[in-house]
């Protein structure tokens, strides 16, 4: 970038030419502009806190920074963020990063406790809150303490659902219903009243719960449609959900809907379960 070019463009613009750049894949060029960017929101002239702490995290995520410093760098953003614009979308995104580096080291006990910091209740929005209840569920299924996980990917599933984010909300559905078949009861309390229910608990434990009937029912009328449009693919473990549902909920009617259409599939193992 031009120091011309600069100089007509104040750093909101430039921001988010950056991330224009992440998007499309551009990382070199992005590292280039946002160490300019950097620079700037430290400037006298041009002193800016919010984006500073943005393009640090963003930094962070595209190797502009010594390895071993990624971690303090995106605590040092979540918690100056909290100071400057608590349960903002951008504090709740540097708290989304932060978790995720500790997943992604193994550091689940640190990674709950940052999502921990995301809530509705501190202001965060629903977007970033149902991202982190997913990512929480997925963190608490990997440590078989499946019943809060289910309670987690359904929260994250209603918000998804009321933000109308069609592929989060079919992703969170389907990694519920996944752990929901293990046990379907028509005695077992609803999820609405289990999220209504909830209380905090001392730590993790290797917890279990039974599905109701009702809501596996729910979740697969609101995924069938949607995942029945193209039949294709040679790996639809989302098709051999709904053939389990079917089974141990004794709905032929979805089984019977893709057998009609069994030309149309490609994964060996959907059709042999439909031939069997």
């Amino acid at each position: 970038m031009t120091e011309s070019f600069s100089e007509k463009n104040n750093l909101g613009d430039e921001l988010n030419l950056m991330l224009e750049l992440l998007a499309v894949g551009k990382a070199e060029e992005a590292k280039v502009i946002s160490q300019e960017i950097l620079d700037r929101s430290r400037s006298t002239s041009e002193r800016n806190h919010e984006i500073e702490a943005r393009v640090r995290v963003e930094r962070a995520l595209i190797g502009a920074i010594p390895v071993e410093t990624i971690g303090t760098e995106l605590r040092w953003c979540a918690d100056r963020l909290n100071a400057i614009s608590p349960g903002t979308s951008l504090h709740g995104l540097a708290l989304l990063n932060l978790a995720t580096w500790h997943a992604n080291r193994g550091e689940s006990m640190m990674a709950l406790a940052t999502h921990s910091e995301i809530s509705i209740n501190n202001g965060h929005p629903l977007d970033i809150n149902s991202l982190s209840r997913l990512e929480v569920g997925r963190i608490l299924s990997a440590m078989k303490d499946y019943g809060p996980s289910m309670r987690h990917l359904w929260s994250a599933r209603n918000g998804f659902i009321e933000l109308k984010m069609y592929p989060e909300a079919i992703s969170s559905s389907l990694e519920w219903l996944d752990l929901a078949l293990d046990d379907v009861s028509s005695d077992s309390p609803n999820m609405s009243s289990i999220l209504e229910n909830a209380k905090p608990r001392a730590g993790p434990g290797n917890t279990y719960l039974s599905s109701n009937r009702d809501d596996v029912k729910s979740v697969v009328e609101y995924l069938f449609p949607l995942l029945t449009e193209d039949l294709s693919g040679i790996s639809r473990i989302d098709l051999g959900l709904i053939l389990e549902a079917s089974d141990k909920l004794d709905r032929e009617i979805w089984k019977n809907a893709i057998l009609a259409r069994i030309d149309e599939i490609q994964d060996p193992n959907i059709l042999e379960e439909l031939q069997s």
